[in-house]
């Protein structure tokens, strides 16, 4: 059942939340999870539908007009940030769909197991590994790797998170990373094919092509599945920006769903704002 105290809503357990995904696959709808910044964002995310919030600590400075990268960068601490919107903002006004929490794994500061305790104790239902490092390549990622803050922080905290019996969804970059976050108890594996294209601040340049988003979303989701055939597989990022984008990605992939942050909250926000505000411009003055 739900919240034992309240009887509705988060938090909930592991397979309470497979349960639910399963039952969206059945009515021949896809997964939607969609990451949330503020609180009004996710309520009224969850009054469209959403199967899952997601809050990391890029909402805070998507939300704050930057781009989702900041997210990475040391402008912060990523796990108090993302515990800080969920319990003050998002956690409170939402009733009943499931609240992920973004876990930085690789902090070196935070024993996990304790922190992944915390994430509990506050109502979360399950955890995301953002900011993560499977989306960082090159030099610098070699770098992370031989210093300690490897991703292999990020499968360990997955597996911990399983034996707490919380529920998990994760970014992965490569089906390698797909594999060992199934052989960990992932419970849903998001195929991150890049920084969210279009809008103020989205990427112009610094895209993937849809032939490469196809194949790697794909690629990704075979491995993961050769794991475990009953894991959640969704899209995320890149070109994958509106929902005919979305629907073009699951015609051409097996992908149960989509995970929506700059596209569903950031883009949002834009356009409405933009076109409410040049409404009120158009007012005629007597």
């Amino acid at each position: 059942m739900p919240n034992p105290w309240t009887g509705t809503g988060n938090p909930y357990t592991k397979q309470e939340v497979v349960d639910r995904l399963k039952a969206t696959l059945a009515k021949g709808e896809p997964i939607i999870a969609a990451g949330a910044g503020t609180g009004i964002s996710a309520k009224f995310i969850e009054k469209g539908g959403a199967d899952l919030i997601i809050i990391y600590n890029s909402g805070r400075f998507r939300m704050m007009g930057h781009g989702s990268t900041c997210g990475l960068m040391a402008y912060g601490d990523a796990n108090a940030i993302a515990m800080e919107i969920g319990e003050y903002e998002v956690l409170p006004v939402v009733k009943e769909i499931p609240v992920i929490c973004g876990v930085h794994a690789t902090d070196p500061r935070r024993r996990m197991w304790h922190w992944l305790g915390r994430v509990k104790e506050m109502g979360f239902s399950g955890v995301n590994n953002f900011p993560t490092h499977t989306i960082v390549d090159g030099h610098f990622r070699g770098v992370l790797e031989e210093t300690g803050m490897s991703v292999q922080k990020e499968f360990e905290m997955v597996g911990l998170a399983t034996r707490m019996d919380m529920f998990s969804i994760v970014y992965v970059a490569t089906p390698e990373e797909a594999i060992e976050m199934a052989k960990n108890g992932a419970d849903a594996i998001i195929a991150h094919v890049g920084t969210t294209v279009g809008g103020s601040i989205g990427v112009t340049n610094a895209v993937v092509s849809w032939d490469h988003t196809v194949k790697v979303t794909q690629d990704i989701i075979d491995a993961a599945k050769s794991v475990n055939p009953n894991v959640f597989t969704l899209t995320h990022g890149g070109p994958i920006n509106t929902p005919k984008d979305v629907e073009f990605i699951l015609s051409k992939t097996s992908a149960d769903g989509f995970v929506g942050a700059s596209s569903l909250e950031r883009m949002g926000v834009e356009d409405s704002l933009t076109t409410l505000t040049r409404e009120f411009k158009k007012v005629p003055k007597p």
